[in-house]
């Protein structure tokens, strides 16, 4: 069975490596967010393209969900010596990345090849794909200090200033890659992984002609949840909800995808519940471990596997 995954932030390549470890490799294609990427100190930095990476080659900080584990950060500790208002880290492994990705951009190499050169000297076997080519950027509408970048609002501020819209910046001119394109067509089954809807997903659906795409598949299209017990396993997606008029449910989550899925997956310690898609179940879900990574994606494949 061929699956492709849509994914953004620490939820999403949890599942992301539970159900590399349970397909073979050239089943899995794994599409992620490009919303939260950004320019800092002259590089481009792509947050969840390499937390994917990152992740299904085990060099991840595991503590973090982040970043490469034992990495140091000598380099940006001597730009706060030269006065750097250095406020956004980068281990010194992990610039090696950006530097790379960088230099490659400006000869105008595409951002899914240059993701590709780097998977394949990670030894990623699995496809990673970014969700486009083209730039984009979450714009945040704050109370506190009215519209700011992603990183500012998340990183720097730590997702506290409250929310009162978000946009994404250069939407309009992206298009889906022939690669994207390619996978989704392939794919036996769709799963949205358990990555915040409005800062990790959304920005992938919202790209220009991906939701008609997704839509017009003839497959399990299946999201899981990640909200428990009305909250976040990790990060802003139960606070932002509520500043932007929605319960913070695993119930609204569903309702936010609609139609646009067909199958809802939400935690086994929630409450049965009455979701829009035909299909629905719940898993254990919070992947505290490797073990139940694997677990909730086998778990889900199998499922999805006996629809009839």
């Amino acid at each position: 069975m061929k699956v492709v995954v849509l994914v953004g932030g620490v939820g999403g390549a949890k599942l992301a490596l539970g159900l590399a470890k349970v397909l073979p490799p050239e089943n899995l294609t794994v599409i992620v967010n490009t919303g939260d990427d950004t320019w800092m100190y002259g590089l481009r930095i792509c947050p969840d393209l390499d937390t994917i990476m990152y992740t299904l080659s085990d060099l991840v900080n595991k503590e973090n969900g982040w970043g490469v584990a034992g990495d140091t950060f000598q380099t940006i500790a001597a730009m706060k010596r030269f006065g750097e208002d250095a406020w956004f880290g980068l281990g010194d492994q992990d610039m090696a990345t950006h530097i790379l990705r960088t230099r490659w951009l400006q000869v105008g190499t595409t951002l899914t090849d240059i993701t590709g050169r780097l998977t394949k000297k990670l030894g990623i076997r699995q496809q990673i794909l970014p969700m486009t080519n083209e730039p984009v950027a979450t714009i945040v509408d704050t109370h506190e200090y009215g519209e700011i970048d992603f990183q500012t609002y998340f990183v720097r501020y730590r997702w506290q200033p409250t929310v009162k819209s978000l946009r994404l910046d250069g939407i309009e001119a992206t298009s889906v890659s022939i690669e994207v394109e390619t996978a989704l067509k392939q794919a036996d089954a769709l799963i949205v992984g358990p990555s915040n809807p409005w800062l990790s997903i959304d920005p992938i659906l919202s790209v220009p002609g991906m939701r008609d795409l997704i839509g017009s598949l003839n497959i399990p299209r299946v999201a899981i949840s990640p909200i428990v017990g009305g909250e976040a396993v990790k990060g802003p997606a139960a606070k932002l909800m509520v500043e932007l008029g929605h319960e913070s449910s695993a119930v609204a989550v569903a309702r936010y995808y609609g139609d646009l899925l067909n199958g809802f997956v939400y935690d086994e310690s929630d409450s049965e519940m009455v979701v829009p898609q035909q299909y629905a179940t719940k898993f254990e879900t919070i992947m505290k471990n490797d073990e139940i990574k694997v677990a909730l994606a086998r778990n889900v494949l199998e499922w999805i596997q006996n629809w009839k």
